[in-house]
Formats: structure tokens, C-alpha cells, sequence
């Protein structure tokens, strides 16, 4: 099943907001000016309202455990988590020659990745598998586990990862013959609403060559084989 492009909506009146898991595109929601201010001012910044947020929670900043928080929270977010949202973070990935002239499905699975759901700021961590017929070209393994892990760095839903994903893939490789599966778990559901601990969620990817039935089916039978 390939991810469909999501279009603009808007919430109807009297809905939960709560509830509201309405995505723009598959382009991730950034305003223009997103990158003017510098990082250490940005951690600056983000530590004062999150030392705000802990105090309005009514805990005491004075003690020694919490004292720090705000400064490593801001840290966190900036230069680790979020800092996939940084354009100047994206892999430079280098292509070869397909000296091999291998002209099989190269897969790249179980890339273990941790994201954050935009809707609630809490963690999405699973495994993405990455397929790809050369066009002549090919990348270091390495750098597909770096664009995965590029993509999931930023407030996420996993649609978007998804998609964001097979394009860069894409657009690297210089080829249409690309194939991306995600298994999740979200962590807004279970560690809240439903808490559902057991349910994953899939998506997938499929383009050029991998929409052919015979192709995808083996593409997931080597993801899904021990």
C-alpha cells in the first residue's frame, strides 16, 4: 500500500482538537524564517519556556535533579531530536558507479529509528526497510541508514516519514524503482489516550518497479524473513 499525498484540511467546528491528526503535505510544516535565529540562541530561548512549563507543573527547580532540566531539554531538542528539521543536517550522500553491474533489488532493512509524533511530542521508534533498483548508480549502505535517520529527526507522522523517505531516495539515486516499509510504535498511543501497548502501525512506499506485484511480494518476503 502506497502512502496517499495528504491534502489540506480543515477541522470542522466543535471537534476535540485532541483528535485533530490532520496532516498539510509531505513536505514537513516549516514557516520561512525557521533557521534566521542560531541554534545556541534557539536552546537559549526553548530552556526559559520549558523552565516555565516545569514551574506552571508546580515542580521545584531548586532541587538538584530538576535544576538542569530545562537547559538539557532545549539541548536535546535543538541538536539531537529535532535537528533532522535543519536543512544544513541533510546527508551528503555520494553516488558510484554500479561497477558490479548488479541489477537485483538491493534492500536495506530493520534501520532502527526514533521519531517524535508532531501531535503530542512523544516518541515513534520502529524499524524502516529500503529497497532499491540501481539505475546505474549506487550509495554507500551507510548513507540509507543516514536519510532514514535524517527524515526522523523532526516532529513526524509517520505518513510523511514514510514518503519523505522513498522521494530523497529517489532523487539521490536517480532512480524511480524505490521501495520504503515502516513498522512503529507510537508512543501517544500507548503511553496515553487508548494506551494500547501491543499495536504497531505499517505504512509503505512503492514506486516504479515495486509496484508490480511478483517485485513487491519479494521485497517483503526478505523484509519479513528471520
Amino acid at each position: 500500500m502506497k502512502p496517499k499525498e495528504i491534502s489540506l484540511n480543515i477541522r470542522p467546528l466543535n471537534t476535540d482538537p485532541d483528535d485533530d491528526h490532520i496532516g498539510s503535505s509531505a513536505e514537513t510544516p516549516l514557516r520561512p524564517d525557521a533557521f534566521d535565529m542560531p541554534d545556541d540562541e534557539k536552546v537559549k530561548k526553548i530552556e526559559v519556556h520549558f523552565r516555565e512549563i516545569m514551574t506552571i507543573l508546580g515542580l521545584d527547580l531548586q532541587d538538584d535533579s530538576l535544576s538542569g532540566t530545562p537547559h538539557r531539554v532545549a539541548k536535546m531538542y535543538v541538536k539531537e531530536v529535532f535537528s533532522g528539521l535543519n536543512p544544513k543536517n541533510r546527508p551528503n550522500a555520494r553516488l558510484f558507479e554500479n561497477k558490479y553491474n548488479y541489477d537485483q533489488m538491493l534492500v536495506e532493512k530493520d534501520i532502527t529509528f526514533y521519531s517524535h509524533c508532531e501531535h503530542h511530542f512523544v516518541p515513534i521508534y520502529g524499524k524502516a526497510h529500503v529497497a532499491y533498483f540501481s539505475s546505474g548508480k549506487v550509495i554507500g549502505l551507510s548513507k540509507i541508514n543516514r536519510i532514514v535517520q535524517y527524515f526522523s529527526k523532526r516532529p513526524q507522522v509517520q505518513e510523511r516519514l514514510t514518503v519523505q523517505i522513498g522521494k530523497e531516495l529517489e532523487r539521490i539515486l536517480q532512480t524511480e524503482h524505490i521501495a520504503v516499509v515502516i513498522d512503529a510504535n507510537h508512543m501517544c498511543v500507548a503511553s496515553r489516550g487508548v494506551s494500547d501497548t501491543n499495536s504497531k502501525t505499517g505504512t509503505a512506499y512503492f514506486a516504479g518497479k515495486f509496484k508490480d506485484q511478483n517485485v513487491k511480494t519479494e521485497f517483503l518476503n526478505y523484509v519479513n524473513a528471520k
